[in-house]
């Protein structure tokens, strides 16, 4: 089955969960070890990525380790740019940083990677990557050149993210980053649910550091979740934040959208 049918179906019953890895942090045999938790606590997906130049040395190595230790669950690309490719992972999020002041980031290293990408057979997931203001710089916000999207001002992440479905993007990442302070608003995640619809996934990370915070995220309406530290740091709590994205279900968006 091919990743996006995979989540599509996977969607149909609950809210995802996604582990991110960066291979910079550790070696390929610990994070292997660390994604077969990762999926023993309900985890439906790896993401593989960073944004270290670093993460390059180890990143094959990383994801043949991974895929070995996860067997049936998808290994997913989270490159910073075209180099940061694996011709041994299922699917790569090719994203655009729709908020970055750089077309680098929006459109250049896209063009570059594509090639890389259709040469292996790597199955392409078009992602609209907004960076959301999350109370502190992240390394996200400023690897990627972004002009972080105002907390208090949720409808320019609806403008973007209107703008993506348009262009044809399956899936919408409103992205506080590694280390935030804050996790994305519930009043954010419901007003850009509501207007990209069924036919596209809202994803969010950053800040999410316990079930309360992921549960009410899930009932604004965010399709997938993606945390990496909180796993390593704390794993029972990670598996508590995974039960609650798993029993979240979208309530009436309205009730986000207007308070």
């Amino acid at each position: 089955m091919k990743v996006f049918e995979y989540i599509k179906e996977k969607r149909k019953i609950t809210p995802l969960h996604f582990t991110l890895i960066d291979p910079d942090k550790q070696s390929p045999e610990q994070a292997g070890e660390f994604a077969k938790k990762a999926k023993e606590s309900g985890s439906d997906a790896i993401m593989i990525g960073g944004s270290q130049p670093d993460l390059l040395m180890y990143l094959d190595e990383t994801v043949k380790e991974v895929k070995k230790r996860v067997g049936d669950i998808p290994v997913i690309l989270f490159p910073f740019s075209h180099s940061a490719l694996s011709k041994h992972a299922d699917a790569v999020f090719f994203m655009s940083l729709l908020n970055s002041r750089s077309t680098q980031y929006i459109i250049e290293e896209q063009m570059r990677g594509s090639v890389v990408i259709a040469k292996h057979a790597i199955e392409p997931l078009s992602m609209a990557y907004l960076i959301i203001e999350s109370g502190k710089p992240t390394s996200a916000e400023f690897g990627g050149d972004a002009k972080p999207i105002p907390r208090k001002k949720p409808e320019f992440a609806v403008g973007y993210a209107l703008a993506a479905r348009y262009f044809g993007m399956k899936f919408v990442y409103l992205e506080g980053g590694s280390g935030a302070e804050k996790p994305v608003t519930t009043k954010m995640v419901a007003m850009v649910k509501k207007a990209v619809g069924e036919d596209v996934f809202v994803i969010v990370g950053g800040g999410i550091r316990d079930s309360e915070t992921a549960k009410s995220l899930a009932s604004a309406g965010a399709d997938i979740f993606v945390t990496g530290t909180i796993g390593e740091e704390d794993p029972e709590k990670f598996k508590e934040i995974i039960k609650s994205i798993k029993e979240g279900s979208i309530t009436n968006l309205d009730d986000y959208v207007t308070h």
